[in-house]
């Protein structure tokens, strides 16, 4: 297959799920393998298109982030008190993830490793989705400090590849009285500093092994990833309006032999 179309299969891929609690890793993974792309090359390609992806809650947060950069102290989600939240959710992640960063990538990134986060993150959801407490945070703006630091801590264990930033993050948030709604928000932008911080750490890592010729193919892959993310976050914040989050809960579960049968 050329690596044109599959620059734009990998940015859709990207795009829909990296947002969405079903692990984008897992579904890059079962990708790579039937378009027969794998290794150092494809790798980094999936790094880079995650930038797209980033970009998109960025352009559909604008406000959200234009409001962090007011001079005065502001009040809820704004100014230099939203700038605090961020880096108290963000820091355990950066923290950990520069720590563990080698181990991760020799342990954690083969398919039993993945297929298993993938199938223990739809459990999570599901026991989420029934034990919950009652919502009592409906907006960004109420978010406090307390909420900020458990959902920092939820989003380490999204460093075991498989398990889903946006799930583990909207799991605390659920488990911190935040509505569905909220805590999706929330984890999409806190999602742009840890995301953006990794993302660019592995590019630097890893920038010998792409060519020129691969400028086009990153291109498409970072532009279809961009289109795609702001189309998957906008329906599931809508979705979320009306519906639990067991359907993705069960995908999970469903996806999670396939990722193991697939790539061993």
């Amino acid at each position: 297959m050329g690596l044109l179309l599959v620059a734009v299969v990998l940015g859709l891929v990207e795009g829909i799920t990296e947002f969405l609690p079903v692990s984008s890793t897992g579904h890059l993974i079962i990708a790579g393998h039937l378009l027969e792309f794998r290794g150092p090359r494809a790798a980094t390609f999936e790094i880079f298109i995650q930038l797209g992806a980033i970009l998109a809650v960025v352009g559909l947060e604008r406000r959200r982030f234009l409001g962090l950069l007011r001079s005065s102290p502001g009040a809820g989600f704004s100014g230099l008190r939203g700038c605090g939240l961020l880096a108290v959710t963000t820091a355990p992640a950066l923290i950990a993830g520069y720590l563990l960063h080698d181990l991760i990538k020799e342990r954690l990134f083969g398919p039993l490793p993945v297929a298993l986060a993938l199938f223990l993150g739809g459990i999570a959801i599901l026991l989420a989705e029934r034990y919950r407490p009652v919502a009592r945070i409906p907006d960004i703006d109420s978010i406090g400090w307390r909420q900020a630091v458990v959902i920092g801590l939820s989003q380490c264990l999204a460093l075991w590849p498989g398990v889903s930033r946006s799930g583990a993050t909207i799991v605390g948030g659920l488990l911190c009285r935040l509505d569905r709604r909220t805590a999706a928000t929330y984890s999409f932008l806190a999602a742009v500093p840890t995301m953006a911080a990794a993302t660019l750490y592995d590019l630097f890592a890893s920038r010998g092994v792409l060519v020129a010729d691969d400028v086009l193919p990153l291109a498409i892959g970072f532009l279809v990833s961009f289109v795609a993310a702001w189309a998957a976050v906008r329906s599931f914040v809508a979705m979320l309006g009306r519906y639990t989050l067991r359907p993705f809960a069960w995908y999970r579960i469903a996806v999670a032999p396939m990722v193991w049968w697939l790539v061993t």
